[in-house]
């Protein structure tokens, strides 16, 4: 009987490549062992250099003492515009109004002021050395932001020649209306007149200066009574926008308190040479 072969096929089909396979397992191995490895450098590192911690960390303490730094120029920065504030605030506040009298100065003070006047003191330039007046007839306090003037620099209000002319010390007696105006409406006018003004000539000197009494007599319009009143609530204007105030009602009173005869024209009423010649005077006595 014969044996049988036995015959083996060999398939047509390539064997694969062996695949990689991936292993979290191995790659946890990895990390520990790496972490291992410096870790033991570290710690070596550490304990053979003494300066190794400084080395290290020595630029965040240095951060840390720039931002300590900052913060302590800070608080001083904010300590100085506090003070400074605080001063701004105390120099307001030393104003105090009607201005006291003070040491007088020359004639030659008036030469640099500017005067904003109606009938009241019109004649101002005539008489002293305030030769810079702005002013007419017409002018009131009630319409002093409205009433124009005729001068050199063409018509205009009292608030726009001021504009031009930009004087450092200015001077305002506004009130010939009195009797004639409402008291609400002269004040209301004032304020916006004097507002205006210390906003665009904030460094300017600003006075305003207080009606002058009137003569009392059986034919009077007004009374004293009424320019007194007036003249508090000049005060309250002066005190309200940081101007100064002075008392020149009080430099032509007489002892009765209304106003002297020798600075009344008793023929016209108006204000005489004396009176006029006696306001300088008070002027030059009282500024700051």
């Amino acid at each position: 009987m014969a044996k049988k072969k036995s015959i083996t096929r060999i398939s047509d089909k390539k064997r694969g490549r062996p695949k990689i396979r991936f292993s979290i397992w191995g790659l946890i191995l990895i990390f520990v062992i790496s972490f291992s490895a410096w870790f033991i450098i570290y710690m070596g590192a550490a304990n053979f250099n003494e300066n190794f911690l400084e080395e290290e960390f020595g630029n965040n303490n240095e951060a840390d003492s720039d931002i300590a730094s900052a913060e302590n120029n800070g608080e001083e920065l904010d300590a100085a515009v506090d003070t400074e504030e605080a001063s701004s605030e105390n120099s307001v506040s030393k104003v105090t109004n009607p201005i006291s009298q003070s040491e007088a100065k020359s004639a030659e003070y008036l030469s640099s002021c500017c005067l904003v006047t109606d009938s009241t003191l019109i004649d101002m330039a005539k008489y002293t050395e305030l030769k810079d007046v702005i002013g007419n007839n017409e002018l009131s306090a009630a319409g002093c932001n409205t009433v124009t003037i005729e001068t050199s620099y063409g018509t205009s209000t009292a608030y726009e020649l001021l504009q031009v002319k930009k004087p450092e010390i200015i001077y305002i007696m506004l009130g010939s209306d009195i009797g004639k105006s409402k008291i609400d409406d002269m004040i209301s006018s004032y304020t916006e007149f004097v507002k205006n003004l210390r906003g665009y000539l904030p460094d300017a000197a600003i006075y305003i200066m207080q009606l002058p009494p009137v003569h009392d007599d059986a034919n009077a319009t007004i009374g004293n009574g009424q320019i007194n009143e007036f003249n508090t609530k000049l005060l309250t204007i002066a005190n309200m926008n940081n101007v100064y105030c002075i008392d020149t009602n009080t430099a032509l009173k007489g002892v009765d308190g209304a106003l002297s005869d020798e600075y009344r024209d008793s023929g016209t009423g108006a204000l005489t040479e004396s009176a006029y010649k006696a306001i300088a005077d008070y002027i030059l006595c009282h500024t700051v």
